[in-house]
């Protein structure tokens, strides 16, 4: 046993990775993979009979879950595939600011002020309407490797 001291240097996070390995064969339908290190929703597989040398093949098709664009990827059905962590979290919307943030509620108690209004503008109409209207809403945020957006909204009534 050595006698000398190790010294670690501090990370910003806790390590934790924004994706795990799955082996391509067993994503399916409505799963989320990474194609182009992108978070996507996957909206179609197709898997293709081995050659006569070589694997299986899984053909991709997939949106990407925050600007909606479509990407494609062909896998071997045996290799792993990255599939980011997405986790969807409720706020209570507080206050828009002039220049496209919002203010939100967090479980705890304290507000986040750090999110940009949608850029769908459906979401985005709804959003600012519910809004002027002075009724009670609750935004979904969803958030991957990183990157946070507001996915959709729910209205818990107007303000009492």
């Amino acid at each position: 046993m050595s006698d000398e001291e190790h010294h670690f240097e501090a990370a910003a996070d806790a390590g934790a990775s924004k994706t795990y390995p799955q082996q391509a064969g067993t994503i399916r339908k409505n799963g989320y993979i990474v194609i182009k290190g992108r978070p996507c929703k996957v909206v179609e597989v197709s898997t293709s009979k081995t050659g006569k040398h070589g694997h299986a093949k899984c053909h991709f098709v997939a949106i990407d879950i925050f600007n909606g664009k479509k990407l494609e990827d062909i896998v071997p059905s045996s290799h792993n595939c990255d599939v980011p962590h997405v986790n969807r979290t409720d706020y209570q919307l507080i206050d828009i600011s002039e220049d496209g943030f919002v203010s939100l509620l967090t479980d705890n108690g304290s507000t986040k002020d750090d999110l940009k209004l949608p850029t769908d503008d459906a979401l985005l109409t709804q959003i600012k309407d519910g809004f002027a209207e002075g009724k009670d809403l609750v935004v979904s945020v969803m958030s991957a490797m990183g990157e946070e957006q507001i996915c959709s909204l729910k209205d818990i009534g107007p303000k009492n």
